[in-house]
């Protein structure tokens, strides 16, 4: 599923944005980084997301979009 996520954000904004990107993680990992240089997609698997608690590191920054 994670790949699906990934490739499928990949390929949105190659098309809309015209935007280079880097595809970094495996899925069979848990985790996932789409990386457009002025924006970080982390796709990350349940057990993953609550392992690394991104959000309360990231708790002071903005939230541009939150899927569940």
């Amino acid at each position: 599923m994670l790949d699906a996520l990934a490739n499928a954000v990949v390929d949105d904004v190659r098309v809309k944005f015209k935007r280079k990107v880097k595809k970094q993680g495996l899925a069979q990992n848990g985790w996932v980084v789409v990386d457009y240089g002025d924006v970080v997609v982390h796709l990350l698997a349940p057990d993953q997301r609550e392992f690394y608690q991104l959000e309360e590191l990231w708790q002071d920054g903005k939230v541009l979009l939150r899927l569940k």
